[in-house]
């Protein structure tokens, strides 16, 4: 599997909500970070994604570009759902993934803040 398949099998797996995929695609060791913040692991991504997917209803990925590095991948996409006062999330990210051994190793995210007030305020 090349890194734009790895990729493009993460990004549905966070879609459809196959957390056992996402562990199997990521590394022992896997680190992650969100605007540079504190790293967290594989487990807390999990709980993450599940929390999100619990208040955004239809949550996707839209406008994918997505490219293989030398060392993984990059994807540029915009985050979509309905938040739950009716709201719609359109949040604009950017995730760099290192994949070592066939397994993702590092990734880091990069999301527009502001864009992302309404489900930080849900999540809260």
């Amino acid at each position: 599997m090349d890194n734009q398949q790895i990729a493009a099998k993460l990004f549905t797996a966070f879609e459809t909500g196959d957390m056992d995929m996402v562990r199997n695609l990521c590394a022992p060791e896997f680190k992650a970070r969100q605007n540079l913040n504190n790293e967290f692991d594989v487990e807390t991504l999990i709980q993450f994604s599940k929390a999100v997917s619990t208040l955004v209803s239809d949550f996707r990925y839209e406008d994918v570009i997505r490219s293989a590095t030398s060392k993984g991948f990059v994807e540029e996409h915009t985050v979509r759902g309905t938040l739950p006062d009716g709201g719609e999330l359109t949040l604009a990210a950017c995730v760099v993934a290192d994949i070592e051994n066939g397994k993702i190793a590092q990734l880091r995210e990069y999301v527009d803040t502001a864009a992302a007030a309404g489900l930080s305020a849900a999540l809260a």
